[in-house]
């Protein structure tokens, strides 16, 4: 294998692959990417074994050929080279080092035999279908933040993928849930997605998935299975098992209800939680929210620093039930109320029930949130 190409076409390629080699493990071949030459393409290929990302750049071939070389060592040698060079990579087979020279710089890499690097492609993926790369961004900023990290609850260290109904309308669903809240985000279900079966989308895929769509316009290509996904945004392939598990039946946790309705604009809100909530250090603490006739008073207290509180009225609230009180941890609330634009709707029952929370001008995210004694 010998091949040519620019230096930041082959950075960017390799920050895009590599970033899913795990830094520890046990197996040396999956500390390796994949390089393999055929005419003018160039592709590259990483994997941990739950996820392979796949990415074909031009290059300028001279010999037809692949190895595989350290990932991480790779992307910080191409990295550290000069804008504008031109990278030359020389192998002749078998278990020779690979030779890289940029300029008057040169090195030689361990290579490990391709027949080692695993494949995650093979088998079919029945159901295709595509989502644009706007679409798909949402669905995942909107709901990631509720993504469990507790490992022993598996089924709920991802966001949940199926194809469901909503007031008379078919729609693909994104729900992540760690059992302190839930989200819920829904788009108008794309055309050949109607039979794809319910899928988890595990939390670390969802992350690479989303370091390659900023860069991403138009459509996303999405092909599964019962028990893989893959990706195509534009020349980069990202393929993933699925976790297997039964996410709960989540519909039953979101009150129907709750007819006690606040509105507030959602960056007033956010500030003043932000202010009250700095009085104390701890993540968990929690914050107090008083309610009255358009009157919102948001409290905490911290044994260590005293308490805090403001008041929210006149145009900027909208309540009309009667007197509350309930507490929410400070953080959760700001994770839901970032993902809203103007005016936050929160729906009550009561001060230790479930609070269904929306934005007043959008119907496709809700989010349920469990409130805290305080």
């Amino acid at each position: 294998m010998k091949f040519k190409a620019d230096r930041a076409v082959l950075l960017k390629a390799l920050a895009h692959v590599q970033s899913v080699v795990e830094k520890r493990n046990t197996i040396p071949i999956l500390a390796n990417v994949m390089i393999a030459v055929r005419d003018i393409k160039l592709t590259l290929t990483a994997t941990d074994m739950e996820i392979a990302v796949v990415e074909d750049v031009a290059a300028t071939s001279i010999r037809n050929g692949a190895c595989t070389a350290p990932a991480a060592t790779l992307y910080e040698i191409v990295r550290r080279l000069p804008e504008g060079a031109e990278v030359e990579f020389d192998h002749p087979g078998g278990e020779t080092q690979l030779a890289l020279r940029a300029g008057r710089y040169a090195t030689s890499l361990v290579v490990l035999p391709i027949d080692d690097f695993p494949s995650m492609t093979a088998g079919t993926l029945p159901h295709k279908f595509a989502v644009e790369a706007a679409d798909l961004r949402g669905l995942i900023d909107r709901t990631r933040f509720a993504i469990s990290t507790e490992e022993t609850r598996y089924y709920l260290n991802g966001i949940y993928f199926h194809a469901t109904e909503s007031d008379g309308q078919k729609v693909l669903r994104a729900v992540a849930t760690d059992g302190h809240r839930l989200a819920r985000v829904q788009i108008a279900l794309p055309e050949g997605a109607s039979g794809i079966p319910g899928v988890i989308i595990p939390r670390k895929t969802v992350g690479e998935l989303r370091k390659l769509l900023d860069e991403a316009t138009g459509p996303v290509e999405i092909a599964m299975s019962d028990t893989r996904i893959q990706f195509t945004v534009g020349s980069i392939t990202l393929t993933s098992k699925l976790i297997d598990g039964t996410f709960p039946e989540y519909d039953r946790v979101i009150p129907r209800d709750n007819d006690k309705v606040l509105r507030v604009g959602c960056k007033d809100f956010e500030a003043a939680v932000a202010r009250v909530s700095a009085i104390s250090s701890e993540r968990s603490r929690p914050v107090k929210m008083s309610l009255a006739k358009d009157l919102l008073v948001i409290s905490a207290a911290s044994p260590e620093q005293g308490t805090a509180s403001e008041e929210l009225d006149g145009d900027r609230v909208t309540y009309s039930a009667g007197p509350l009180e309930i507490g929410f941890q400070a953080r959760y609330l700001n994770d839901i109320t970032a993902q809203i634009a103007t005016q936050v709707e929160f729906r009550f029952s009561d001060g230790s029930a479930p609070t269904v929370v929306q934005d007043s001008a959008d119907s496709s995210a809700l989010y349920v949130l469990m409130p805290m004694r305080v």
